[in-house]
């Protein structure tokens, strides 16, 4: 077909083209500088916005876990402040209970002794009684169950036991107002009353340390996942804003040189038909 035809115009038919072509490229770069994305929905990449989709979704559930974690560390940091309250009431405890078992005291000191004893043992008791988080007290469980914990987003579960500290601690102290010298003594034992207290006492202050620990660990765990899912994702999804913004002031000069082309192809033909009438 002859580019100087009258009948169709060749070259404001390319120039349209180009500018179409150009027209389509500066609105999906204004879309990515918008939006900041190279992949903002199905229609500009299908495959990677599917697997950008997959994988939001495994960082919303583990930022979910992970704030489900956060609660359990409160609850367990107010059990272990609990306990360390309680192994300390228990120490001076001790202490009286060492006077109480001395044969040499006066009966009236013997009765102070007790009063001061009656006292620890009522803190003992308020420690345990009040140390619940969110309205849920594991140091007083008296069915001392399991604790399950969601870990992470894929619905992993930790487990750890609750414990019945009125049964195993308070409860094997709180006569000592009543202790004349024969129970002292035998309270100070390794397996008697005042002993075994101490002794389950010491025991869950290191479990629930231990549980702590895990928790503390697995939330920092989770803390690097979700940073490396976000990093993933912005290497399949994000747009290069630099490049971008680059493209689009090449696309705009592109624009505005092709609707001057077109302007000129159109002109064309009517330059042509003035020659031919003159």
């Amino acid at each position: 077909m002859p580019l100087n035809s009258v009948n169709t115009n060749v070259g404001a038919m390319v120039a349209l083209q180009s500018l179409n072509r150009t027209t389509d490229e500066l609105s999906a770069t204004q879309k990515r500088i918008s939006t900041g994305y190279r992949v903002s929905d199905a229609r500009d990449d299908g495959a990677a916005y599917a697997v950008a989709e997959r994988i939001r979704g495994d960082m919303a559930a583990t930022t979910s876990a992970n704030q489900q974690l956060g609660g359990v560390k409160g609850l367990l940091e107010v059990t272990n402040t609990a306990l360390q309250n309680v192994s300390t009431t228990l120490q001076k405890l001790k202490e009286l209970t060492v006077r109480l078992a001395d044969g040499t005291i006066t009966a009236e000191q013997r009765t102070q002794y007790q009063a001061q004893a009656k006292a620890l043992t009522t803190n003992i008791q308020s420690f345990i009684t009040d140390a619940s988080y969110n309205g849920l007290n594991i140091l007083d469980d008296a069915a001392a169950t399991t604790v399950k914990v969601i870990s992470n987003g894929s619905g992993t579960y930790y487990s750890f036991n609750s414990f019945s500290a009125l049964g195993q601690v308070y409860n094997n102290v709180s006569g000592a107002n009543g202790w004349d010298q024969a129970a002292a003594s035998a309270a100070l034992t390794a397996t008697g009353a005042l002993g075994q207290a101490i002794t389950n006492t010491l025991t869950q202050l290191n479990n629930f340390g231990s549980y702590s620990n895990y928790v503390d660990n697995q939330i920092t765990y989770n803390k690097a996942i979700l940073d490396a899912q976000e990093s993933g994702l912005g290497a399949l999804v994000d747009a290069d804003m630099a490049k971008e913004s680059a493209k689009l002031q090449a696309l705009q000069i592109r624009q505005q040189l092709g609707t001057q082309a077109l302007g000129i192809a159109n002109q064309a033909p009517q330059t042509l038909l003035s020659l031919f009438r003159g």
